[in-house]
């Protein structure tokens, strides 16, 4: 599993389209349907903090994990500048440790895509059966196999802006069902903003996501001893088809014997 490294400076600029006021929106209502409105939440594979804070500012006890120190490093700096009391934990998806366990497991934007076989999946499931609280909710999303195979597979994807600009190249492997993302970033040196000489700095990141159907991830909760509960297409809220892009899912924990 590759962590950001250059990406993480610009993440939040280039991301700035995503609707996390909406996905936290869509994350309180769902766990507010089992009655958790307060309490302490882990958010897995929490990147930049940005939904951490939002939740956070909801009135819930946050805790982040997440693999890339550079991604941790500016949600840091989110929490000093927020003065929230979020606890960051720099850990890897598959092998996570918490001092107790949580009233619910969130991890959205398409981390858990970033686990590309499916014991790696059945570890981290194992490990939010273990960290939550009896009857407990996890909620996720994922990138479906169709989105990978037949919206972005194959294509490039690139944008131009003031302070840095990306090229992201993507190749679907249809055996594996991994799509591979090449990332090429320029972006400003801050030295050079004030000089009035421009300077760009080129990084190159390569990352691989897998695409899985929502019958390979009910197995694997079930599998992991959690209940499956629901499932919903995460654009539109209704019924999953079979030409869903991203998924909400919704596991329960079992209550521990």
């Amino acid at each position: 599993m590759e962590a950001y490294t250059g990406f993480a400076g610009v993440y939040d600029e280039l991301m700035d389209e995503i609707p996390y006021e909406q996905w936290c929106a869509n994350v309180v209502q769902a766990l507010e349907s089992f009655d958790i409105r307060d309490g302490l939440i882990l958010d897995l594979g929490c990147g930049t903090g940005t939904l951490t804070e939002l939740l956070a500012a909801k009135g819930f006890d946050m805790i982040g994990v997440d693999c890339s120190e550079e991604m941790l490093n500016i949600a840091c700096g989110k929490k000093v500048q927020s003065s929230q009391d979020i606890l960051y934990l720099n850990q890897d998806m598959r092998a996570f440790e918490l001092y107790g366990t949580v009233r619910a497991v969130v991890s959205v934007c398409d981390s858990l895509n970033y686990l590309l076989d499916k014991q790696d999946l059945a570890a981290c499931f194992r490990l939010v059966n273990n960290y939550l609280d009896p009857k407990g909710i996890f909620f996720f999303d994922f990138n479906t196999r169709y989105k990978y195979e037949t919206v972005i597979g194959d294509s490039v994807i690139a944008e131009n802006r003031e302070d840095c600009s990306f090229i992201w190249e993507n190749y679907f492997d249809e055996k594996t069902g991994i799509n591979e993302y090449d990332l090429t970033l320029f972006v400003k040196e801050k030295e050079a903003m004030f000089s009035g000489q421009e300077h760009f700095l080129r990084f190159q990141e390569v990352h691989f996501q897998k695409g899985y159907t929502l019958e390979e991830m009910k197995l694997l909760i079930e599998g992991s001893g959690l209940a499956f509960v629901k499932a919903y297409d995460a654009d539109t809220l209704k019924e999953v088809t079979d030409k869903s892009e991203r998924i909400y899912c919704i596991a329960q924990e079992k209550m521990k014997k």
